[in-house]
């Protein structure tokens, strides 16, 4: 027979902790029965969930509706659109854009690759590891949001930038990197805050190195 002096050695959750983990467990069955309903959007921001292991928080709707729009209106007729590890924007882009619109998505995650085509394999660390199809500056612009604040991730992510970019670049990433942003890729601070589904620690801005829309 077991003592029953060994529940005591069992980590109990405290209500609170109990009460969240419901409500989480509440949020996936319910995102899961929207999956199979007839409503349901891939395209949608949030049709693929938060890997927070992933550094990966996902923009509020109404600022991925204005980065959309503003990187519509900056590629112009024909335009073609990378998202440099910002799939959140490219679901809005893709709800968004006509025929005549090319966009891809370079992501780490290989959930996004439900996308088909659209999707490129990415990894930071190896900036210029790319498909022959994703030639030398053949996008007018380029949507960034490194998935780290840090030095490293930044100037790795901004050879990809470089590398894709005809000209144009918006990049979104935390406050703290501003003096960095515009050292390595010289991208000035915009008025536009973004915003996230979820409160982070660090407060985030736009950059861009060309007038936008986004401060009117």
């Amino acid at each position: 027979m077991m003592d029953s002096s060994d529940d005591d050695d069992v980590p109990q959750l405290s209500a609170h902790a109990l009460a969240a983990l419901q409500e989480f467990y509440a949020e996936q069955e319910q995102q899961e029965s929207t999956k199979s309903g007839p409503d349901y959007d891939q395209f949608s921001v949030g049709a693929v969930e938060e890997d927070w292991q992933l550094s990966q928080f996902w923009y509020d709707n109404e600022t991925a509706l204005c980065l959309a729009k503003e990187a519509l209106k900056a590629s112009g007729e024909n335009g073609r659109i990378a998202c440099v590890s910002a799939p959140s924007i490219y679901q809005k882009l893709k709800g968004l854009a006509g025929d005549d619109v090319s966009i891809c998505l370079l992501e780490y995650d290989r959930r996004f690759s439900v996308y088909g085509d659209d999707f490129i394999f990415y990894d930071y660390n190896n900036p210029l590891d790319l498909p022959d199809g994703l030639q030398p500056h053949s996008c007018d612009i380029v949507l960034a949001d490194p998935p780290y604040l840090s030095e490293a991730c930044l100037t790795k992510t901004a050879e990809t930038i470089r590398y894709l970019t005809k000209g144009k670049i918006l990049l979104c990433t935390g406050a703290v990197m501003e003096d960095l942003v515009t050292k390595i890729l010289g991208l000035k601070v915009c008025k536009f805050i973004p915003r996230h589904t979820r409160s982070l620690a660090n407060e985030f801005r736009c950059y861009s190195n060309y007038e936008t829309g986004l401060d009117s």
